[in-house]
């Protein structure tokens, strides 16, 4: 997702790191949570949402930490790798959940596109042309990062900040044109707290992870900073504080001005929906525009990121060695063409909720795996036992709150999700088992 970081001056200051992790977060995660989580819990989404950012700096400790002890841009990945040389099987395990979970993103972030790109025509209800359309922005990406290294490259910071600022925008228009009154929505609070359990709260909470996925990009520019054993943790605190705002702002302007309803029932592309009948054509255009800049800019990264990170795997062995192949330009074109095409794959098998909360259990996973690492070297990182546990127990916690979720409401897309978590720990196993026996041999 760092597409741009390899083509940015060197010495980023704090304030441009904290945009890097700002624009990897702020991608199509909440565009797609805020429908979802309203039918879960209604006027109690600010709040689940607000707890889905804790788990993140939850999450982040471990990844400070790390970043600062061993400041490998490879990140987590490379800590893995780094803290368990010999253990090559989870080294193989992390690879393969990590390349998934870009995967998971890469699918939400072009699902999200295609609802909101058709979100005002007749084709907006239109399941296969929606998928349709996520397949085609997809195969754009991909052509893009063919063709050129550099692709969006040189107007990604320009996507960052445009989409910030025009969230903030649609945010105060949805919250000033609303006719809930700030009574009201406590009421409705209050009302929503005696109708929802805690469990419901903290699963929202659990699925809404996803969209903090991207802090870590801050790690990718550990060699373009000064001074990472404080701007590391500056940053990737700061950009998730920050996104915590943006996400309040712009979940408690939806929940002021779009019937509750209307959230429920146009999960996919809530925000256009509500604002067209709220500020009209006008606000509906920009809300439009709002997420088809975010996710182009979210899509644009992660399809660079996660294919030089698939290769880089491959290389080390841990994934078919096809996979690493460059061409003169250094392209990972082979890496790059399978990206989209798990990604495209996984659009074809699910709608949004399942590669939503598939893309939450994925991340869950590899954060628990890396604050697992950073509690077997806890004395190295000088990290707290306490923090270092709970992190453990938080990121465990949420993993299993989600899984739960999916038993009892829907059991077949837990069939999914553990099925296909099955089939990557044996081929990471397999991988793993083959590399260490030829290691062994040498």
């Amino acid at each position: 997702m760092a597409k741009y970081l390899h083509h940015r001056k060197a010495n980023l200051s704090l304030i441009e790191l904290i945009a890097i992790a700002v624009g990897g977060m702020v991608g199509g995660g909440i565009f797609s949570i805020l429908g979802i989580a309203a039918s879960l819990i209604g006027f109690l989404t600010p709040l689940a949402i607000i707890l889905g950012g804790l788990i993140a700096m939850i999450a982040a400790y471990a990844y400070v930490k790390l970043g600062v002890y061993y400041k490998d841009e490879g990140a987590t990945y490379a800590f893995i790798k780094r803290t368990f040389p010999k253990d090559r099987i989870f080294a193989s395990v992390i690879g393969w959940f990590v390349v998934f979970g870009y995967i998971s993103t890469l699918s939400l972030y072009a699902y999200t596109f295609a609802s909101y790109a058709i979100s005002n025509t007749h084709f907006a209800d239109n399941i296969w042309i929606r998928k349709a359309v996520a397949w085609t922005i997809l195969l754009v990406f991909m052509t893009i990062n063919l063709i050129s290294v550099k692709g969006m490259g040189r107007i990604e910071d320009l996507m960052v900040y445009t989409k910030m600022i025009l969230l903030f925008f649609v945010s105060v228009l949805l919250i000033t044109h609303g006719e809930t009154s700030f009574k009201t929505f406590i009421e409705q609070m209050i009302r929503d707290v005696e109708n929802s359990t805690a469990l419901q709260i903290l699963i929202v909470s659990s699925v809404t992870f996803v969209a903090y996925e991207g802090f870590q990009l801050v790690i990718n520019a550990v060699n373009e900073m000064t001074n990472p054993d404080k701007n590391i943790p500056r940053a990737i605190y700061g950009a998730i504080i920050t996104v915590i705002i943006i996400y309040v702002v712009l979940a408690t302007g939806a929940l002021f001005s779009i019937p509750i309803q209307n959230l429920i029932h146009d999960k996919e592309y809530a925000l256009a929906a509500g604002a067209s009948k709220v500020i009209g054509k006008p606000g509906e255009w920009l809300v439009i525009f709002s997420a088809l800049l975010a996710t182009s800019s979210a899509i644009s990264g992660t399809v660079f990121g996660s294919s030089h990170q698939m290769a880089s795997i491959a290389e080390d062995g841990y994934m078919p060695r096809f996979l690493a192949k460059r061409n003169q330009n250094n392209i990972p074109y082979v890496a790059i063409i399978s990206m989209t095409f798990f990604a495209s794959m996984l659009i074809l098998i699910g709608g949004l909720r399942l590669i939503l909360e598939f893309g939450s259990v994925t991340f869950l996973l590899v954060s628990l795996l890396v604050a697992y690492t950073n509690y077997k070297i806890k004395n190295k990182t000088n990290s707290s036992t306490f923090l270092a546990i709970g992190a453990i127990a938080g990121l465990g916690i949420g993993t299993i709150l989600i899984l739960y979720f999916e038993a009892t409401h829907k059991p077949e897309q837990m069939i999914f999700i553990i099925s296909l978590y099955i089939i990557l720990a044996i081929a990471a196993f397999l991988f793993g088992k083959k590399l260490k026996k030829s290691k062994e041999s040498m």
